[in-house]
């Protein structure tokens, strides 16, 4: 068993990422803003815990995240604007790995976008700010003290999860289901050898766990 704390677990792939681990007995800590969620997320086997990423301070998100094994990022704006990402994927992020560094919880698993998303399209300037705060968050992470894993997914889709994927260090740009994203989240929690890796994901014909020992194969070098 696994104690993992999650930030942005009210979203489409932390409520499944959510309810994953818990039906294989990981303990869930939820994070999330509105009361309302909280039911939710307790229905799906987590530990609701209230607490707004723009307001917490790193002392204050530190103290929810001391005793957990590992921090799941899975939180974004979703397009609601400039400001919104900036302070979410931007600052948000920036805070969350302060804290688990002051937290002494060691490893760090951020889903972060593909870096082909909208090639070929004209970008508005709220998507090329996302992609920008993306990147700079990736790198605020990569520099930290943590054991980090990156997970870069295609365009997420609400389509059912197949449980294989396609998922190495640099792939062509493709789809993927958000069930998919979450079981490979939950294969990085159970492989804590994988780290130090920024991995691209889509769907495939690679069984999800075949494709982590891959993956585990190319850490030992």
């Amino acid at each position: 068993m696994t104690t993992c704390f999650i930030i942005g677990a009210a979203g489409k792939v932390g409520q499944k990422l959510t309810r994953q681990l818990s039906s294989r007995n990981h303990a869930v800590t939820a994070l999330h803003r509105k009361p309302e969620q909280a039911e939710t997320l307790q229905a799906a086997g987590a530990k609701p815990v209230a607490g707004d990423i723009q307001q917490l301070s790193v002392t204050a998100l530190s103290g929810l995240m001391t005793g957990h094994e590992v921090v799941v990022f899975t939180a974004g704006a979703g397009g609601a604007g400039i400001e919104l990402t900036n302070a979410i994927d931007g600052e948000g992020l920036k805070l969350a790995v302060a804290a688990a560094e002051q937290a002494g919880v060691s490893r760090f698993l951020l889903v972060s976008a593909f870096p082909d998303a909208g090639r070929g399209k004209t970008p508005s300037e709220g998507f090329e700010n996302y992609m920008r705060v993306k990147r700079l968050a990736d790198a605020v992470l990569v520099a930290s003290k943590l054991e980090w894993v990156i997970l870069r997914p295609g365009t997420l889709t609400d389509e059912a999860g197949t449980g294989r994927v396609h998922a190495d260090l640099a792939i062509p740009y493709g789809e993927i289901p958000r069930e998919d994203v979450a079981a490979t989240l939950v294969g990085l929690i159970e492989n804590p050898a994988i780290k130090y890796q920024i991995i691209e994901l889509t769907q495939g014909d690679v069984q999800i766990d075949v494709a982590l020992q891959r993956l585990q194969r190319l850490q030992r070098g």
